[in-house]
């Protein structure tokens, strides 16, 4: 079932009116659309797809099962969306209210004053968060370039090294994979590890950091996100404390996903575990998100997550301990709810490596 299919599914089951979907992630989501701007008028007997003429033949080559309609200046987007609205019957539409903004509604509700906009959240969420047979595939791939790119990444860190230059060397080889970065890349060391969404610097290397490398890749627009840390050096055995506590968190929490339990009691699970060591304080956000056309693509496992683990969910799983003036670690592996558990998506060993 495409993913066409499986939101008509959803409208149908919901009574929703006709939705319009503005939102350029749930629009290249719906119709496999990779553009910077789009629309889709989707019902229960129907599928439009509205772009300019920048995209024209881009649309005609990625959107399938949709009825396409391309326009050029002077005609505006709120026009021609009122014009093919009323060609199609279209009275009611629901929009995605999380993500339009008042004076997008506005311009709406002014160039097409005889169709009613209704504020619908949650259209697309529900639906974008159980991945299909063909999604998991993708984002398999993605964990695999990932893998290499840590491999890789094993052969070049050393002390001496900068932040930056570990950086550019990541960012290289995933480009070299033909894949595009799933996000601005984090490595960081030393001090600035502590910072869990810390920026790259030109600071050095030295024997006695930990260095965290967050990063992940693109692969047909699905996204892999993986964290490994590593210590420069000869590990003390504060660092070999820290981590270890930080990997038990991680395997409790991988443990126990499985469908039908609770984000919040995952995420509590992990807590608890730090707080043997009394690292539970240097913890501050969320164990997870969900992962796939978006890195953050839904949903969080953390602690007032009302998530309900289902089968097809995929989500990261990355607890982490970032103690400031001292350094951080922080585990992440990429996990499909099955049947049964978990399968984790990306193999990299997460055994404490020193260099």
């Amino acid at each position: 079932m495409s993913n066409l299919q499986r939101l008509q599914a959803r409208i149908a089951k919901e009574g929703f009116p006709t939705v319009l979907l503005s939102d350029p992630t749930n629009v290249g989501w719906a119709t496999g659309f990779t553009g910077s701007f789009g629309y889709a008028v989707i019902g229960v007997d129907k599928a439009i797809f509205i772009t300019d003429s920048r995209y024209a033949i881009q649309a005609r080559e990625q959107v399938k099962g949709y009825d396409v309609h391309t326009f050029a200046a002077p005609m505006t987007g709120a026009k021609f969306l009122g014009q093919v609205m009323a060609e199609n019957g279209v009275t009611e539409v629901g929009f995605e209210s999380e993500t339009v903004t008042v004076s997008t509604l506005q311009g709406w509700e002014a160039a097409v004053p005889n169709v009613k906009f209704r504020p619908l959240a949650g259209i697309v969420g529900p639906v974008r968060q159980i991945k299909t047979a063909e999604e998991q595939d993708k984002l398999r791939k993605a964990c695999k370039i990932a893998d290499a790119t840590y491999e890789h990444m094993r052969k070049v860190i050393r002390a001496g090294v900068t932040e930056y230059d570990l950086l550019l060397e990541l960012e290289f080889f995933i480009r070299r994979q033909h894949a595009p970065l799933a996000f601005d890349a984090i490595v960081v060391s030393g001090p600035n590890s502590a910072r869990p969404h810390g920026k790259s610097t030109d600071r050095v290397l030295v024997d006695g950091d930990f260095l965290t490398m967050d990063f992940g890749a693109d692969y047909q627009g699905y996204k892999s996100d993986i964290t490994r840390t590593v210590v420069i050096g000869k590990a003390t055995d504060r660092h070999k404390e820290i981590y270890n506590q930080v990997l038990k968190s991680q395997l409790a929490s991988i443990e126990m996903m499985k469908p039908g339990v609770k984000g919040r009691d995952v995420d509590a699970r992990c807590r608890e575990i730090l707080d043997e060591k009394g690292l539970a304080k240097y913890f501050g956000h969320s164990l997870g998100h969900g992962l796939g056309i978006a890195v953050h693509d839904g949903g969080a496992l953390g602690p007032s997550s009302e998530i309900v683990l289902e089968e097809g969910q995929v989500w990261t799983v990355e607890p982490g301990v970032y103690i400031e003036g001292y350094g951080g670690v922080r585990i992440e592996n990429d996990v499909v709810v099955t049947s049964t558990g978990v399968e984790i998506f990306d193999t990299s060993t997460k055994e404490l490596l020193e260099f």
